[in-house]
């Protein structure tokens, strides 16, 4: 404890140094300085110490830690081995499962003449379903230009022939070939005359004339009859003969005319079978119209139209009103055009059939000289084959 409280009395000596008058040689320290000297030198070499040790603890821990990762590597390291070990394994029953060297070869030939086969068969179907469209699609054209021909000449339909015409020049219009250009305008001259020509409504007139066929079966002719103007002769008395003559007048006048007319026009009565004869032959005459209106036949049409009034004029009152009616509808009907001038669709139909036989002989000689030029690598492939 007395070193402790030592730095007092060294200190006083420094303080009343400069009052001295003369200088003198400093002394040296006193022995307790060095113990203080040594104290710090061990508190340095303990704090060394600790600080080593720390380290040392610290290094422990970083070389525990690091072993720790290297043992997980190599956990990992020895899972990855296994894996390649067991893919190892599998390549090598793989490996052993290929055939030699010699099998591989010949089915690589075998692979790539497959697949050479397989190009060419592509092509060629390819090749032959395009062209088969477009045949298919040129043979309609020409189907349907000779449906229009059959339309006008059969039943001079010219409504129906222009839409056929006009199908046949849109599936020319779709081939986008300038050697259609002679085909398209036989086909444009053609639906020019077609739609120049006025259009016959040949249905309504052969309905017409069936509902003035029916109207005919059922025609009675006109048998004149008295009827009683409902006068009553009531002014004679019982047992008056008056009253009975009158009565037997009456009688009388349903068995007897007496016409004061006479020299005007007497006209048959007709029943019973007369009367179905008559009425067969106006049928048979609106019939034979009928059929002459379909075909087109204008002086067949005129002829029983004309022979169909003749009758109603003939053999049936015109006080009757369905005769009136009847008379004067085929009055009407007489004079209906039921045929026209028709074009000549040939040239159409020539045109489009010498422009498909050009296309057939195009795609013919494209045909063949595909298939001699897959013939030829085949005879090389061939050669190389056989060369070795």
């Amino acid at each position: 404890m007395s070193e402790a409280t030592s730095p007092k009395d060294d200190t006083q000596p420094a303080l009343t140094a400069p009052t001295s008058p003369r200088t003198e040689p400093v002394a040296p320290p006193p022995a307790k300085g060095r113990g203080t000297g040594l104290a710090a030198l061990a508190l340095l070499i303990g704090a060394a110490g600790i600080a080593a040790g720390g380290w040392s603890v610290w290094q422990v821990r970083m070389l525990q830690s690091h072993d720790r990762e290297q043992l997980s590597q190599l956990e990992q390291a020895r899972s990855q081995t296994q894996l390649l070990s067991q893919r190892e394994q599998g390549l090598t029953d793989r490996v052993a499962a290929l055939p030699d060297p010699q099998e591989l070869e010949s089915r690589r030939r075998l692979l790539a003449q497959l697949q050479g086969d397989q190009q060419q068969l592509s092509q060629r179907v390819e090749s032959v379903l395009g062209a088969s469209r477009q045949d298919w699609r040129l043979a309609e054209a020409e189907h349907l230009l000779r449906l229009a021909a059959l339309r006008l000449s059969a039943l001079q339909d010219v409504g129906s022939a222009a839409v056929l015409v006009q199908g046949a020049d849109e599936i020319l219009r779709d081939q986008d070939d300038s050697a259609s250009y002679a085909a398209r305008e036989q086909l444009a001259k053609a639906l020019v005359a077609l739609r120049g020509i006025t259009a016959l409504d040949r249905t309504g007139l052969f309905l017409q004339l069936g509902a003035m066929r029916e109207q005919a079966a059922e025609l009675n002719s006109l048998v004149p009859a008295f009827t009683s103007k409902g006068e009553q002769f009531n002014f004679a008395a019982e047992g008056d003969g008056q009253g009975w003559w009158s009565e037997w007048l009456e009688k009388l006048s349903r068995y007897i005319r007496i016409d004061f007319h006479a020299d005007q026009n007497v006209r048959p009565l007709l029943a019973g079978q007369s009367l179905t004869q008559v009425r067969l032959a106006l049928t048979l005459a609106l019939e034979q119209a009928q059929w002459a209106a379909l075909n087109g036949k204008p002086e067949v049409y005129r002829q029983a139209m004309t022979q169909a009034r003749n009758v109603l004029d003939s053999y049936f009152n015109a006080q009757n009103p369905d005769s009136q009616a009847l008379l004067a509808r085929i009055d009407e009907l007489i004079g209906q055009p039921v045929a026209v001038q028709m074009p000549d669709l040939t040239p159409a139909t020539d045109a489009v059939r010498a422009y498909v036989q050009k296309r057939q002989n195009a795609s013919q000689k494209l045909q063949e000289e595909r298939q001699s030029q897959s013939d030829h690598p085949a005879a090389d492939n061939e050669l190389e084959e056989v060369s070795p």
